[in-house]
């Protein structure tokens, strides 16, 4: 089966739909997969929930897709960088759905492993508890959350070979891995196409049986949101 598709816009064709949840890999603008993104965004789907640790930011990344109110809900850990996430959302136009980061992950990683639901201590006597399932366990109070099971998983890797297996590379891994095996299709973006055999067996973060369709863009943009540097002596 060929998993290699032309460009970001013929992989997403027959899969994306209004109302689908899907869930977005990277940190900030660090891993995001821009051009599967921009094909969202281009593709007119709306009525979205979208998982990722938080939007992007302003007319980037996830960012585009709020501009163009195509998210209806966002479930994320971080609404900084965005402005037009924190006006939407206090304004009552967006649903958000706040997750401890590290739940987050958790939920992903619970729902591609097959495991409903899990109970953690983050967030007990919280807003993030209100009404939810929680029990007391050797004297520590819990609190019981949902896995993530997305529609769609929208993946950016470092380097795949044509059956799918993925090679993240440093911090662009974050919540990529999770979101690849979290969704009931995975579609990944990736810099480096190579053929079959070439990706050492011991170098394979995420098994191709996860991924369903792969795009090759080898320039991504990879905008930084906030550079600092150190005064010149």
């Amino acid at each position: 089966m060929n998993k290699v598709y032309p460009d970001a816009a013929s992989a997403l064709a027959g899969i994306v739909q209004d109302g689908q949840t899907i869930a977005v890999g990277g940190f900030g603008l660090c891993g995001i997969p821009e051009a599967l993104i921009a094909a969202l965004r281009d593709s007119g789907v709306k009525q979205l929930t979208a998982i990722s640790n938080n939007a992007g930011v302003d007319g980037f990344g996830l960012g585009q897709l709020l501009e163009t109110r195509q998210i209806k809900k966002m479930i994320a850990s971080y609404v900084g960088e965005n402005k037009e996430f924190a006006r939407q959302f206090l304004a009552g136009e967006l649903e958000l759905e706040f997750t401890p980061q590290g739940t987050l992950a958790e939920k992903l990683r619970a729902g591609g492993a097959g495991i409903p639901a899990f109970f953690t201590k983050t967030g007990y006597g919280t807003i993030v508890a209100d009404g939810k399932e929680t029990r007391e366990f050797d004297g520590e109070h819990y609190v019981m959350e949902r896995s993530l099971v997305p529609d769609v998983s929208l993946v950016k890797a470092w380097k795949a070979d044509k059956a799918g297996n993925l090679v993240f590379r440093k911090t662009a891994r974050n919540f990529n891995p999770n979101v690849a095996t979290a969704g009931k299709v995975c579609i990944v973006e990736v810099e480096e196409l190579v053929e079959i055999g070439e990706i050492d067996p011991d170098q394979v973060h995420t098994a191709s049986i996860f991924v369903h369709r792969i795009v090759h863009n080898p320039t991504p943009e990879k905008r930084i949101e906030q550079r600092t540097v150190r005064a010149a002596n």
